[in-house]
């Protein structure tokens, strides 16, 4: 599980390695470390590429359309597709060196490059 049923933190112990994949966990501790907040990921299709964006609504908010849960499974499921993608590197040294904040109204966009023979299993 992804959260910790008695707090919506999670505490990360032990450090990540960039030649690992990519967990639920990590990342979620990449958002909170960055920014102390929970952002909502998401994967956008945009004239034949394709780009991770850091949306400006969050876990934390009171206006946020889904439960702790939820989002931990959507996470998840998107931490899987990167993995998928081969772009775990990449996602990782974004998420740790990016200056810029989500911003309401706008997202921060990382263009992902996908390895050759990628790309097309995912863009139509």
């Amino acid at each position: 599980m992804l959260l910790c049923s008695t707090s919506p933190f999670v505490s990360v112990s032990e450090p990540f390695r960039a030649d690992q994949p990519l967990s639920g966990e990590e990342v979620l501790a990449l958002l909170r470390r960055r920014w102390q907040a929970s952002y909502d990921l998401q994967l956008v299709q945009r004239r034949g590429r394709l780009y991770l964006q850091v949306m400006w609504a969050y876990l934390e908010q009171q206006s946020f359309p889904l439960t702790a849960q939820a989002y931990a499974e959507a996470l998840e499921e998107l931490v899987g597709t990167l993995n998928g993608l081969g772009v775990a590197a990449q996602v990782r040294q974004w998420l740790e060196t990016t200056r810029d904040k989500p911003r309401l109204g706008k997202a921060l966009s990382l263009p992902l490059e996908l390895p050759p023979g990628r790309a097309s299993e995912f863009l139509l």
